[in-house]
């Protein structure tokens, strides 16, 4: 996965959780994803209906029938649906989960298995703002997913950022390469 179609993926909350649901075989009916999820139903419907755009969930042709699921995952949905179940499981805990659910949370941590300046963030993830950028970075320090390193290599210094702990595992979790 590319880091713009990550980007586009997480910028609805509940969409990594529709995915890893559904990868789990929760029916693709609204009320069990609904209630794995635990999303409020207007933020749900909103993740459903941008799954949708984003094509990795299409209608079922056939629903209307009480066995047949509303929604089901397309080709490309099944590798984000793996993805999503993967970083699901590296991140058990409901409380630490809640950090993924933010917009820019995935891909920061994505980019950051190495370490990475602020400007290449920014210039990676194009639509981010300084301020959201900025934010993102200081909550996943907070959590102790990141660590923001000063590099006195050069004739002025700056910051780096990388992931570690449970950064680092979410990361690693994430395939960039395509």
């Amino acid at each position: 996965m590319d880091i713009k179609t990550l980007v586009k993926l997480t910028s609805r909350t509940w969409s990594l959780s529709i995915l890893a649901a559904l990868h789990a075989g929760v029916p693709g009916r609204q009320a069990p994803l609904l209630k794995a999820a635990g999303a409020s139903r207007t933020a749900f419907a909103s993740s459903l209906e941008h799954l949708v755009e984003l094509e990795l969930l299409e209608r079922n042709p056939g629903h209307g029938h009480p066995l047949r699921p509303e929604f089901r995952l397309t080709q490309d949905g099944v590798k984000a649906a793996e993805l999503a179940s993967q970083i699901v499981k590296t991140v058990p805990d409901a409380s630490e989960f809640t950090l993924l659910r933010r917009n820019w949370t995935l891909p920061i941590l994505a980019l950051t298995k190495t370490p990475q300046r602020f400007s290449s963030l920014r210039s990676d993830l194009v639509t981010v703002t300084d301020r959201a950028l900025s934010k993102s970075l200081h909550q996943l320090e907070g959590q102790d997913w990141l660590q923001r390193d000063i590099d006195l290599s050069g004739r002025a210094p700056f910051p780096t950022y990388r992931a570690i702990n449970r950064g680092i595992e979410v990361s690693q979790v994430i395939d960039l390469s395509g």
